[in-house]
């Protein structure tokens, strides 16, 4: 059966290859980025877009203005919310000079109060409203991003009866990063669980994701790997120190096929953890196979 897929950061490293299984399953895709189709070179080994590509819907929209990717929403099946940030920046502050990388470390560490959910701030979904907070309007924060835009997302997903929700969550938190990165995550979690019922939430707990089309990430899964077995050896100890950095890796593919499957499953919900991630792709490759 065909089945209509969005997915919110489809031209991103993981994003765009929930598209490419999607695709082989038959199904209707859409993407929506601010940038429409991938500068394919970001997100694969070349520069020029596969195959599967054309079968892809590539939509520009911001994740921060649900007015723009609402009406996008219809007659979606899945929804799938493929976005977020490990560190806070005004990227294009620091792109244009005009704020360094330290003053968004700064911020991303200050224990400032934070805002509080947008369903609680009571945000609108006009074409004049934002989800960014009216402190923070030219920052990206793990509020905005991690937390508000899949709340957000969510609930226009459920006014549409959509019937499964994917929000790629993350493992763990790591020793460099700060926790409310963790922090807004489990947020989300919980507040599309508990707010929308009736739509099936899927929270994939990601680990640190690599391929060999970004060769920086292929040694990096390395040293965590490193970490990972250090963990294992001292029977968790520092697990707790060590996050997503004593989690095994998985390569995005992995994580992409999971997506797919679970969405294709009635059965799966709630938060999907790394071993049940490696179970759900390995059940779509047997699939594959058949």
């Amino acid at each position: 059966m065909s089945r209509k897929l969005v997915v919110c950061g489809g031209s991103g490293f993981l994003g765009s290859r929930v598209c490419k299984y999607a695709v082989a399953r038959g199904w209707d895709v859409t993407s929506i980025s601010r940038s429409g189709e991938p500068k394919w070179i970001t997100v694969t080994s070349s520069a020029a877009p596969p195959q599967w590509a054309h079968k892809v819907s590539w939509e520009r929209a911001d994740i921060l203005r649900p007015a723009t990717y609402a009406p996008l929403l219809k007659g979606a099946d899945f929804v799938v919310h493929s976005m977020g940030i490990l560190l806070e920046a005004d990227y294009k502050g620091v792109l244009q000079g005009r704020e360094s990388p330290i003053t968004g470390l700064r911020k991303a560490f200050s224990t400032a109060p934070q805002p509080g959910n947008p369903l609680e701030r009571g945000v609108k979904t006009g074409q004049d409203q934002d989800i960014r907070p009216p402190e923070t309007a030219a920052q990206l924060t793990y509020e905005n991003m991690n937390r508000d835009s899949a709340v957000m997302l969510a609930k226009e997903a459920a006014s549409e009866k959509v019937s499964a929700f994917v929000f790629i969550s993350a493992a763990g938190g790591a020793p460099v990063l700060p926790a409310r990165y963790i922090a807004t995550k489990r947020e989300a979690e919980s507040i599309v669980a508990s707010e929308f019922p009736s739509m099936r939430g899927i929270f994939m707990r990601a680990p640190f994701l690599y391929d060999n089309s970004r060769p920086i990430t292929v040694g990096m899964a390395g040293m965590t790997l490193m970490g990972k077995i250090f963990n294992d050896v001292t029977r968790g100890v520092m697990s707790g120190f060590m996050g997503a950095a004593g989690t095994k890796p998985l390569k995005v593919d992995v994580v992409a096929e999971a997506v797919v499957e679970a969405l294709g499953d009635p059965n799966v919900k709630g938060p999907i953890e790394v071993p049940e991630i490696e179970e759900l792709a390995n059940k779509a490759w047997r699939k594959g196979m058949l």
